[in-house]
């Protein structure tokens, strides 16, 4: 690799980067919970050429502006996106000023849409082999696709087993664990979960993490004192991988990241309320492969991971979870950028 290089990440939607996008992301949160299916109008209306070009460009010369002031400042050898706003922004910067500038996509969802392909992008790097070859089927070049998967932290293959961490949380160790995530913001559903998993009459270790949503943490903890359940709950924390890797199964939103790292730990995952757009088609993903199982609306929680706790289940969701792992992905992704910039020199 390169050990003397120089890494700038950015956060390109905060509001330390750009008040505006700051912005423009908390107006989007605030009308998502007002209009639920708002995401899916914008993904169904992006993903068309013609409307898809449209809100493409739309959002890059809105944006262009701040990743001109970003590059100028930090004068890389190589940009590379993991989002496509300021992928669609770095493209039209190559445009306008620099075409040689080496631009690199690393793709974050597990189906293909029209707003992640934009021109003047030297490699791109996508989660499987079924989106390399659907890319290549728009006449993409395929020595620039790449099926590495979406890369994930390396310490996930170094954690410790399953009962040396459920000795070190104070987890029982026969007791089925399950764990509830909901991202950042505490988001999905936890405490309604919860209120659900209360009815199974089987012995449960419930693992909350909270996020940043300290309320959620609050009445977590205060449920605790009245479950049969034993329940533990954690705000924002570095030690989710360790707590993943001490559960039988995770209850979670659909997020690519949070399913790929699943996936390498081998965690079977029941998944919910999906963000309509690229959150359903991951859980499609992850349920056809045999590693979650998708709670629709309507269908009741408790019985279903009932069901899952029952014979060899979980055991078998697991093993599917590891068929669709990429643990290397990261190191992959990392040399063909190498390769690339050390090709030019």
């Amino acid at each position: 690799m390169l050990p003397q290089a120089d890494i700038t990440t950015v956060d390109f939607m905060s509001r330390q980067t750009s008040w505006l996008h700051w912005l423009m992301k908390k107006i989007y949160l605030i009308m998502l919970d007002f209009v639920p299916n708002l995401y899916d109008v914008f993904y169904k209306v992006s993903g068309g050429a013609s409307g898809g070009s449209l809100v493409q460009s739309a959002f890059a010369v809105v944006m262009q502006p701040v990743m001109q002031r970003i590059i100028r400042r930090a004068e890389p050898d190589v940009v590379i996106c993991t989002h496509p706003f300021p992928e669609g922004a770095a493209s039209l910067w190559k445009k306008r000023h620099n075409p040689h500038l080496p631009l690199v996509v690393v793709m974050t969802d597990y189906s293909l849409h029209q707003i992640w392909l934009y021109p003047r992008v030297e490699a791109y790097f996508m989660a499987t082999e079924a989106m390399r070859q659907e890319m290549t089927e728009k006449a993409f070049s395929q020595a620039r696709l790449h099926a590495a998967g979406i890369p994930v932290d390396v310490s996930l293959q170094a954690l410790p087993g399953k009962a040396e961490l459920r000795e070190v949380y104070g987890i029982p160790q026969n007791n089925p664990v399950i764990l509830l995530m909901g991202g950042g913001l505490g988001l999905g559903g936890i405490k309604e979960t919860l209120l659900e998993l209360e009815k199974i009459p089987q012995s449960l270790t419930l693992l909350v993490i909270a996020g940043r949503n300290e309320r959620l943490l609050e009445e977590v903890r205060k449920c605790a004192a009245q479950y049969h359940h034993l329940v533990k709950a954690w705000g924002f924390t570095d030690k989710a991988h360790e707590l993943m890797r001490a559960a039988d199964l995770l209850i979670t939103k659909p997020g690519a990241l949070t399913i790929s790292e699943a996936f390498v730990l081998g965690l079977p995952m029941l998944l919910h309320d999906p963000i309509p757009g690229p959150e359903t088609e991951n859980a499609v993903y992850a349920t056809r492969h045999g590693a979650a199982v998708w709670l629709h609306p309507g269908e009741k929680l408790a019985p279903a991971v009932q069901e899952l706790l029952t014979g060899d289940c979980l055991e078998s969701m697991s093993a599917r979870a590891k068929e669709c792992a990429k643990p290397a992905a990261a190191a992959e992704i990392a040399q063909c950028i190498v390769t690339m910039l050390t090709g030019k020199k």
